[in-house]
């Protein structure tokens, strides 16, 4: 029974670990944190693995990934390390490094709960709905956090734009 409860965990983690591990760098800016939320997120999931094997594993393990985040930055009360991106495979290096990048930097400058939200819904592709449930937010808040971080990272880009064509 065991045996069989690991090795079905052993297969989610091999599918489920990279995008674990992009969205803890993107929820946390820094490499070695990320790899620490990654950690004991999956300690987490694989924990309470016979409650969430029939369900939704990944969401399930989201959902762990981000509480441990808040509380981790509650503990360390906002202090933000903005570090590189996790490595990838060389194919993966070349197309897109600057993008994620940049990506990761902009997020970095929100609020926390704002990039939550904006991680959550965009680039894990969630429903309103979907992020309000994982977040144990009010859709409402959820809508209105989501049209506030668009618009700051709005705000940053054209910062940034306007930066480098003084250069």
């Amino acid at each position: 029974m065991r045996h069989q409860r690991d090795e079905a965990f052993v297969a989610f983690m091999a599918d489920a670990q990279r995008q674990l591990g992009q969205t803890a760098w993107l929820l946390t800016g820094d490499r070695e944190a990320a790899a620490e939320l990654l950690q004991a997120t999956l300690v987490k999931t694989y924990v309470a693995w016979p409650r969430v094997r029939d369900g939704d594993a990944l969401a399930y393990a989201r959902r762990v990934m981000v509480n441990d985040n808040i509380d981790r930055y509650r503990a360390r009360r906002g202090a933000i390390a903005v570090a590189d991106p996790p490595e990838r495979p060389v194919s993966d290096a070349a197309a897109g490094l600057v993008e994620r990048d940049t990506l990761g930097r902009m997020l970095a400058t929100l609020p926390v709960r704002q990039r939550r939200v904006l991680v959550l819904r965009y680039l894990h592709d969630l429903s309103e709905k979907q992020v309000a449930a994982q977040l144990d937010l009010p859709l409402g808040t959820v809508k209105s956090t989501a049209a506030r971080g668009l618009a700051a990272l709005r705000a940053v880009m054209e910062h940034e734009d306007a930066s480098w064509r003084q250069a």
